[in-house]
């Protein structure tokens, strides 16, 4: 093999519309005959079925979803918590948005267990993961649930 040997990667030639009937795509320039889909600017629903009612429209609607009506929680680390209060201080709600580790409205937050607190605080969140109240019994930690 020498360098003088390579070729380049050919592109395949890409195939030219409306060129007359010799080329197999004249005249129409493979649109078809009449219809949006012959026009300049048409684009297609890929839901469309041609004026057929639609699939999904076809399916039935199964059971109910509470999903829009969730009311999500946010959560906080123990870690975070460490770093953030001291000795003596209550961690709640209102002083997690005093600190800006919540913004704007909030229907709970919840307390994961990732990390450690070596603080004794008092704690009145919504919610505790179970491996969080573990770590918070054995810290000797008081927490209480609103």
């Amino acid at each position: 093999m020498k360098l003088n040997t390579f070729t380049p990667k050919l592109k395949p030639k890409r195939n030219r519309l409306g060129r007359g009937p010799g080329s197999g795509l004249g005249k129409t320039s493979g649109r078809g005959q009449k219809g949006a889909g012959s026009r300049s600017g048409y684009k297609r629903r890929h839901t469309y079925e041609g004026g057929q009612f639609r699939l999904f429209q076809k399916l039935p609607t199964r059971g109910f979803s509470r999903a829009r009506f969730r009311k999500a929680l946010d959560s906080i680390n123990l870690q975070q918590i460490d770093v953030i209060y001291n000795d003596g201080e209550t961690v709640s709600l209102e002083t997690l948005k005093a600190r800006g580790l919540l913004s704007g409205h909030s229907y709970g937050v919840k307390l994961l267990a990732q990390g450690e607190t070596t603080k004794k605080i008092t704690i009145e969140l919504s919610a505790y993961s179970k491996a969080a109240i573990e770590k918070l019994d054995k810290a000797g930690i008081k927490y209480t649930k609103i």
